[in-house]
């Protein structure tokens, strides 16, 4: 497992942790950009580079009732930054063919995502709470 800058923390469960994926946090913040993500964006980091030299390759503020599948900037992001205050950010990824989706709570969290998992598709939600996992 890589090192983060971040200590390790129980965001991810379920189809998520099942994956590997590594969640990261941050001390919570109102109206507060981090890692080169400025406020109220979800920023993806394509490569441990980006990330660690605070370059976000791809970000997305509008919250939508749909997923929007993600670009060639952002499919396949080793990270992920919400820097929103009040909105959930719902992933979805792939991994050993299936489709899983993993949440990520306002201003708190981000995740690094193992070589294995494709992130695909984005959807932020106005609702702050992570709905638990099964």
């Amino acid at each position: 497992m890589l090192k983060s800058r971040r200590i390790a923390a129980t965001v991810l469960a379920g189809a998520a942790a099942a994956a590997g994926l590594v969640p990261l946090t941050a001390a919570p913040a109102a109206a507060d950009s981090r890692d080169g993500c400025q406020w109220p964006y979800v920023c993806f980091y394509l490569t441990k580079s980006d990330y660690t030299n605070n370059r976000p390759t791809a970000a997305y503020k509008d919250v939508t009732d749909r997923f929007q599948a993600l670009g060639s900037r952002s499919r396949g992001a080793d990270y992920i930054v919400n820097t929103r205050n009040d909105d959930r950010v719902r992933v979805q990824f792939l991994n050993g063919g299936s489709t899983h989706t993993m949440c990520l709570p306002p201003n708190v969290a981000s995740a690094r995502l193992p070589a294995d998992v494709v992130v695909t598709a984005v959807k932020i939600e106005e609702q702050s709470i992570c709905p638990p996992t099964p």
